[in-house]
């Protein structure tokens, strides 16, 4: 049987969450991580997710990107139920479609920022792209060229966002979804890796930032305040 695939194209949000519940283990007690969360994200937008720390943020995040499974209720990307598609599924549809951005950066210690870059490139098996060009092309809209041959240990925090910043939209995937990808960083450099963001955003990839700044929040088109797992309000921003 060939493997399930996600790219085809249907109506509808692209992701769709409904009454989503998630648990997890820690410390001998189980957290309920996320309360009957019900969400659309539509294709293209803008969306912040904002709250308090420990508030189902960044389980929200990694549940979209099916990281996680919903204990209960249902996750869709693209109108497709995820809740039957298999492990190598999932590790297709992630490569294919999503970009992560981390707030600690994620980046394999042993490779430079090209070979960073450019693995996660070979891992999208995209053979309509040529590798080393797309490679240049983001490390170039990024700023980051001038230290492709450098480790990440030799690079500074908002030059190693830059590098994962790269490597997320290196595949160009359908949506983003970052991380805290400013907390990490001094003012200045969490300015100029916002506005990356907003550019690749602006070239029609859908972004979901999770962050605890209000007037990167208000930046977004959609604000979602979530509290205690659960989802408070949502809002338009004001034009």
């Amino acid at each position: 049987m060939p493997p399930q695939s996600f790219t085809t194209h249907s109506t509808g949000p692209l992701i769709r969450l409904k009454g989503v519940n998630f648990t997890y283990q820690t410390a001998g007690r189980r957290v309920k991580a996320l309360r009957d969360i019900t969400l659309d994200v539509e294709r293209g937008e803008f969306v912040s997710i904002c709250g308090p720390s420990g508030c189902g943020k960044s389980t929200l995040l990694n549940v979209m990107g099916t990281l996680d499974r919903p204990e209960t209720g249902s996750l869709s990307f693209r109108g497709q139920d995820m809740a039957n598609a298999t492990s190598s599924s999932l590790a297709r549809l992630r490569a294919l479609d999503i970009g992560f951005v981390f707030q600690s950066f994620n980046l394999i210690d042993s490779l430079s920022v090209y070979e960073n870059i450019k693995l996660a490139l070979l891992y999208r098996r995209r053979p309509d792209i040529d590798v080393d060009e797309r490679v240049e092309e983001v490390m170039d809209l990024v700023g980051i060229a001038h230290r492709a041959r450098h480790l990440p240990n030799q690079l500074s925090g908002g030059q190693q966002q830059r590098c994962a910043i790269a490597r997320a939209i290196v595949g160009k995937p359908s949506i983003i979804l970052a991380d805290e990808p400013t907390g990490n960083l001094d003012s200045e450099n969490a300015a100029q890796i916002f506005n990356i963001l907003q550019a690749v955003h602006a070239e029609g990839c859908t972004l979901v930032i999770v962050t605890h700044s209000p007037a990167q929040a208000d930046q977004a088109e959609r604000i979602v305040e979530m509290l205690d797992g659960r989802i408070q309000f949502t809002r338009r921003r004001l034009s």
